[in-house]
């Protein structure tokens, strides 16, 4: 594999480890207050793309107006803040790995389907703003993932052609993105198992955590 040129990182269940905590909030706020019946299985298969786009899934175009999403999102967020802040930090090894790429001269951005709020939120208190010269989230983009544009943005932003990129990604949609916008991808397993990634040819290994050994292959 020829070197990258740049790194795009998604952020949940990516450089964190915080997903569990995500399905936690959108479980309590879509059945508690919402209605939704779902269970937890059903709730974590829509967790994908935009909040927005999220409560469409579940409830349908025209239930809520886009004031009421706005604040059934920033509520969710909030929850999700509160619960996942004694445990924040990033996942194993990605502290030397972020040092190890800069200090190699490879790009890298965040392409996330986040919004900039929950962004901020990990980007400023783990102090690591500086590695990243481009930020691509929710309020950047139209479609989110899978559509390719999030991971578009962020090769555009950085100077970089698509496939002078790497991606990290935690999600099978994720994955699809990357593919569609013609980079290969490295996969995280905090939440997915290898073989929910198998239609996918742009996958070129999967890791526990940045303690890895197969990402020394990224810097030769």
């Amino acid at each position: 594999m020829t070197r990258p040129a740049a790194f795009i990182f998604d952020l949940n269940g990516t450089m964190i480890n915080d997903m569990e905590f995500h399905s936690t909030a959108w479980y309590d706020i879509l059945n508690d207050e919402l209605g939704a019946g779902l269970t937890r299985e059903q709730v974590e298969r829509q967790m994908y793309g935009k909040n927005e786009e999220l409560l469409v899934r579940v409830f349908g175009e025209g239930r809520f107006t886009s004031k009421e999403m706005a604040t059934i999102s920033h509520k969710k967020e909030l929850s999700y803040q509160k619960a996942f802040w004694p445990h924040l930090q990033l996942i194993a090894g990605l502290p030397a790995f972020l040092e190890k790429a800069d200090s190699h001269y490879i790009r890298m951005a965040i392409g996330s389907a986040a919004i900039p709020f929950n962004i901020d939120f990990v980007l400023d208190n783990l102090a690591i703003r500086h590695y990243f010269g481009v930020i691509v989230s929710a309020d950047n983009v139209r479609i989110s993932k899978p559509h390719p544009e999030t991971f578009l943005r962020a090769a555009e932003g950085l100077g970089v052609s698509p496939d002078a990129c790497i991606v990290f990604e935690d999600a099978p949609k994720g994955v699809e993105a990357a593919q569609s916008a013609g980079m290969k991808c490295v996969v995280l397993t905090t939440m997915h198992g290898k073989e929910e990634f198998l239609a996918y040819p742009n996958v070129v290994g999967y890791i526990a955590d940045y303690t890895d050994p197969l990402l020394e292959r990224l810097f030769i």
